[in-house]
This record gives C-alpha cells, structure tokens and sequence, in this order.
C-alpha cells in the first residue's frame, strides 16, 4: 500500500487522469489524453495480487472469481478513485481512474442552465440517460450538489460504487454502496422509504424490480433522480414499460406519466472550435401534452413533443447544438474540471464492527422446546445429502440410541 500510496500522491502532483497497474510491467500514465509509461515503477505479479487482496472486500473478492472483473471506488491519500481490476495475459490488471476532489457545478460542466430548476423540485421523476462514459453520473452529482447547496433536504444515495462523495451542507447527505452498504438496489430501495428521505438517486435502473420500487418512491411524493442507458426520450420509456410483462405496462405507463418531471439525454461532441468536448443535451419536460401521450402509449410523439415544447423549455439535439451550444462565446475546459486533486470530504469512511464477526453468536439463541415439540437432528453434515429425522425429546437416552441404529444411519 504504500508504493501505491505514493504512485497515487505522484499522480496528483503531475495532473494525471489514468493509471494502469499491471504484473511485469511498466505503470502506464494517461496526462493530457496521452499514454505514458513510468518504466522506473514496475509491479511484479506477485505485488499486484497483494495490492488486490488490500484493495477489495471479501464480496468484491468473489465478485472478481466469479466474473473475473470487479469494479469499485476507494478513497487512498484523500483522492477518489475508481477501479476496474481485471484479468489479463499478465494475470490481473487494474485501470484507475483518479477523480476531482470537488463536485463541478452545472455551470462548469457545460451543462445547460435550466437544469439548475431540477434542485427545486419536491417530487417526481428525473432520468438522466446517456450511453457509458457520457458523464450521466458526474451530471447527477452536480444537480444533487445544488441541491445539498441551495435548500434543506435528506438526501439518501443508492450507488454502484460511490465515486463522488459529499459533504452535508444545507442538506443532509447520506451514501449507500451496493455491496458494502446494501445486498441490492431492490433492498436499499425498499429501506429508503424508511428513512425519511426527501430526495433519493438511484445509481441506475437496469432491472424491473428496481425501476418498479423507483416508480413506487416516485409515486409516494419523493424527488426521485436516476440514471439509465437509452439514446433518446422516447428509448428509455420504452426500456421503463418493456421492462415489464404486458399486463402490467399500462399501470406502469400511468405511474410513469404522474410522476415524470424531466428525461435528460447526454451525449458528449467534440467543438472545434474550442478542441474539446462538450455535453449535447434533449430535454423532455413532464407537461401535460408529454403525460397524456405516456398514458394513452403513444410514444412515437415524444420527439414531435420535443420539437413543439420550446416554451416548456424542451430541447431536441439538433436544436440544442444550434441554438445553445454554437452560440456560445466561452466553456469550461474539462480539464480543469477533472483535475485530480484531493476529496473536499474529510469526513472518515467507517465500517461497524457490528456487521461482522460470529454469524452464529450474532444469532439469535433458538428457544427451548416445550415437551410435545419434537426435535431435529442432522447427521454427517459433510454428506451432500441431507439426512435428519424426527426424535421425541421425552425419550431416554437408550432409545434414541436404538432409534438412530434401526435408521440405517448410525455410525461407530
């Protein structure tokens, strides 16, 4: 841990975005998009899997034999990083993505500004989509850190992995890591609605139950943010209903339609004129014309819907790239966006010794049977089969004996 304490703290100090540790090899670097090795630092495999035995829990472990991949997010020298460990012709690999300290704001993401309305919201539903490495997930932390600015509020999180951690500050923000936090999205959603929370983000929708629990969350008056990867508005409502069989889609469909608020989706284009990207926006906005067609399935008019909506502050792509971003004078360079640099959060991660230890002790202690219950007793337990039977607590020692001869599965 501690080479690699100091390869991280290295990183920072020279700006690096990417760090690829491999067996037998040089440490790669990726500075200003471009691929370097450091050929003075080189891992044997031997350290590499010593790295990966400190750096993965013991679920994330088994994550990685069963899949041979594992994704996670830890927090080493006070800077955020997310890993992908993997395995490769020189065994296992791990890609490293060095995150900002400080939470963008929606101004420096380049993001619209009328985003900023979404912190203001007290209910409903808000889709942020986009396909992998758009910046869906630095989107969302930007629209929950104007929330956690600007109003007070119970901000719960349900993540896969935490990457950016907050600080409360005119909210209270509490984070929860699949894995480490909660067994499933289905389970942290379901104890959600017991903490008395006033805004809930979901890390992604990918499974029925999940987007049925989140609708659910929706529904009973909470400000509901998700991710979900679709290419357009009308995509991921088709992904939200197809999710489910048949006879339910029109209830789904209903539950959709009266809690929709907003479907963001993302896309990141290269402006030349200024020589890097910038986020490409479609904004759905849930008014009433967008909820009847919902209802009545007729999802094919979304986009029209889209293409009328301007005064509902509604943008296609097309006319967001024309009207927005080409006339724009100025953006933010990414760069100084995501320049790795120490977490603003000092707050400590803390595990409670409570979640481990004797499963058996931690159990609680079976009651007493009374005298006309009967008991079970299993014997050899390392067979495969399960052998148990039914014994009469009354009887003698003598005759349990004999009961468990006559059995055919006494042994000497």
């Amino acid at each position: 841990m501690r080479k690699f304490s100091g390869v991280i703290a290295a990183a920072v100090r020279e700006g690096v975005s990417d760090i690829h540790i491999t067996g037998a090899h040089p440490v790669v670097f990726r500075k200003n998009g471009q691929i370097q090795q450091e050929r003075a630092i080189k891992w044997t495999h031997a350290e590499v899997d010593a790295l990966v035995r400190i750096l993965l829990t013991p679920r994330q472990i088994q994550i990685l034999r069963r899949e041979w991949s594992v994704d996670l997010a830890v927090t080493i020298q006070h800077v955020r990083l997310r890993l992908n460990v993997f395995n490769t012709t020189r065994g296992l690999s791990l890609a490293i993505r060095l995150l900002p300290g400080v939470i963008p704001t929606i101004q420096r993401l380049n993001l619209h500004p009328s985003l900023q309305q979404i912190a203001e919201l007290q209910s409903g539903l808000v889709l942020v989509c986009g396909a992998t490495g758009t910046g869906k997930s630095t989107t969302i932390a930007a629209i929950i850190d104007e929330i956690n600015r600007s109003r007070s509020a119970h901000i719960v999180t349900l993540e896969d992995p935490i990457e950016y951690r907050f600080t409360s500050k005119q909210s209270f923000m509490e984070q929860r890591e699949l894995g480490t936090h909660m067994p499933s999205f289905e389970k942290g959603l379901l104890d959600v609605l017991r903490e008395d929370p006033d805004v809930i983000v979901v890390g992604e929708l990918r499974e029925p139950e999940v987007m049925r629990l989140t609708l659910n969350a929706a529904e009973s008056g909470h400000l509901v943010i998700a991710s979900l990867h679709a290419t357009n508005a009308e995509d991921a409502l088709h992904r939200l209903c197809n999710s489910f069989p048949m006879e339910a889609q029109e209830e789904i469909r209903y539950q959709i339609a009266s809690t929709l608020s907003w479907i963001v989706v993302q896309q990141l284009i290269f402006h030349e004129r200024f020589g890097f990207r910038v986020p490409l926006l479609s904004i759905l906005r849930g008014n009433n014309s967008v909820k009847g067609m919902i209802r009545e399935n007729k999802l094919f008019q979304i986009e029209s819907a889209i293409q009328i909506g301007k005064s509902d502050g509604m943008y296609s792509m097309e006319r967001y790239l024309k009207e927005y971003l080409s006339s724009k004078d100025s953006f933010y360079p990414p760069a100084e966006n995501f320049l790795p640099s120490e977490e603003a959060s000092r707050e400590v991660i803390y595990h409670s010794p409570l979640l481990d230890g004797d499963t058996e002790s931690a159990a609680p202690k079976p009651k007493k049977a009374s005298a006309d219950e009967k008991s079970v007793i299993f014997l050899h337990p390392e067979d495969d089969a399960e052998k148990h039977f039914m014994i009469d607590e009354k009887a003698t020692v003598d005759e349990l004996i004999a009961q468990i001869r006559d059995s055919g599965k006494f042994k000497e």
